[in-house]
């Protein structure tokens, strides 16, 4: 067995690049690169402390003043980074589960599951069941965790040759039926918000139909699900951090100085490279412009 990667500063075109150009799936390893991606975004748009996420991202933190005046530098560090998954302590059984944030002395605070599909898509029935399962199973043991479901599906067109069950996109440019009834299966699944509210929804869920080929390798089908749906990629993880907001820091305010997400200084050396990568970092108001 091949030995872990550590996690690496990537973006998210280039990890799912990586998922739609492999030719060997079952280890799993061609999809680690995209939770190095959700850790890192976590981390530099979240707002999180790298030590606080599983696995753990190549970042250290640099503090310096005291008080108001205190500023936090976000640095590239290779060494620091971590691998592997966590287990968490479920209702009716542990759960590996692919990305974490974890608060010390709170316990689990964000999960992110990551599904990938690439064939076989008559099979995606069986994935919803599985979701509800471990959706159900971590909200028992921790109601107020911030789950979410992000499911990845390889866009396969319809060509002369592909099995039918292995096609994504019908020749004329509609969606699979496969995919399609799956999307309005996990729409019920999404949307949890209150800590009493049923347990077999995640906090968020997002599909989201990667180009396998072409020019267009690695990004995400931009015309489905469409805008209306509730499993759109791109507010996903606005969702994500809106809900641990409420729950963790303005329900709590006596543990604001635990739980509050961090603004990275502007001048944090980590903060170029991932801009160029495509993330938008979480940043304080630059020096000058505190009235703007």
């Amino acid at each position: 067995m091949p030995e872990p990667q550590p996690v690496q500063m990537i973006g998210l075109r280039q990890a799912l690049r990586t998922y739609v150009e492999a030719l060997e799936t079952q280890s799993a390893r061609h999809i680690k690169p995209l939770h190095w991606y959700i850790a890192t975004k976590l981390v530099v748009e979240g707002g999180f402390r790298p030590e606080e996420v599983t696995p753990r991202p190549p970042f250290r933190i640099e503090i310096e003043g005291r008080g108001p005046t205190r500023r936090f530098l976000l640095t590239h560090d290779p060494s620091a980074a971590g691998f592997g998954e966590q287990t968490i302590l479920g209702g009716v059984k542990t759960k590996q589960v692919d990305v974490t944030v974890t608060k010390p002395g709170i316990g689990p605070c964000i999960a992110v599951s990551v599904k990938g599909t690439v064939e076989a898509f008559r099979n995606l029935t069986n994935r919803m069941e599985e979701a509800i399962g471990d959706c159900t199973n971590l909200h028992i043991s921790y109601p107020n965790l911030v789950y979410g479901f992000l499911h990845v599906i390889k866009a396969n067109v319809e060509t002369p040759g592909l099995p039918p069950n292995d096609v994504a996109i019908r020749a004329d440019g509609r969606i699979a039926r496969s995919i399609q009834r799956y999307h309005d299966a996990m729409s019920e699944l999404s949307g949890r918000r209150g800590v009493r509210n049923d347990y077999t929804r995640y906090e968020a869920v997002a599909l989201a139909l990667v180009h396998p080929s072409g020019e267009a390798i690695g990004e995400v089908l931009p015309n489905y699900p469409l805008e209306s749906s509730r499993l759109l990629f791109a507010a996903f993880f606005e969702s994500v951090y809106q809900t641990y907001d409420h729950r963790f820091v303005y329900a709590a305010p006596d543990l604001k100085g635990l739980t509050a997400r961090l603004e990275w200084d502007p001048e944090s050396p980590a903060l170029a490279p991932t801009t160029t990568l495509g993330f938008q970092p979480r940043t304080t108001v630059p020096r000058g412009n505190d009235e703007v």
